[in-house]
């Protein structure tokens, strides 16, 4: 393996780059991720950061948390009769319920998801 150094001062510092350069959005998800990886599976987080995995992984995990809830919001919502003319009626309730029915979906997704093996 060819290692080249750059001389900063007195001292040599290695050039070691990344080999993906990709730019990764990581969401409110992904960050709760890597939050439970660091502190209840730090081997599994070092094995990630070590083998350049980490950001994919966090990213993957995200888009799949947020497509996830786009798909059980709906789906939760129409189960229990919150529509838009229970909107139109009664604005608050309608507020209520879905404030409800985010909660659990994130709830059931978190568990699956985010904090799983």
């Amino acid at each position: 393996m060819d290692i080249t150094y750059t001389k900063c001062g007195d001292y040599y510092i290695p050039n070691i780059a990344l080999s993906d350069a990709t730019d990764y959005h990581i969401g409110k998800y992904g960050r709760m991720c890597r939050t439970f990886l660091e502190e209840h599976r730090p081997i599994q987080y070092n094995d990630l950061v070590l083998t350049e995995k980490l950001f994919p992984h966090l990213a993957e995990i995200d888009e799949v948390c947020r497509q996830r809830l786009e798909i059980m919001i709906p789906v939760m919502a129409e189960q229990e009769g919150v529509t838009a003319a229970l909107k139109r009626t009664d604005q608050m309730e309608w507020v209520r319920r879905m404030n409800s029915i985010k909660a659990r979906a994130e709830e059931v997704i978190l568990a699956e998801l985010v904090y799983s093996d």
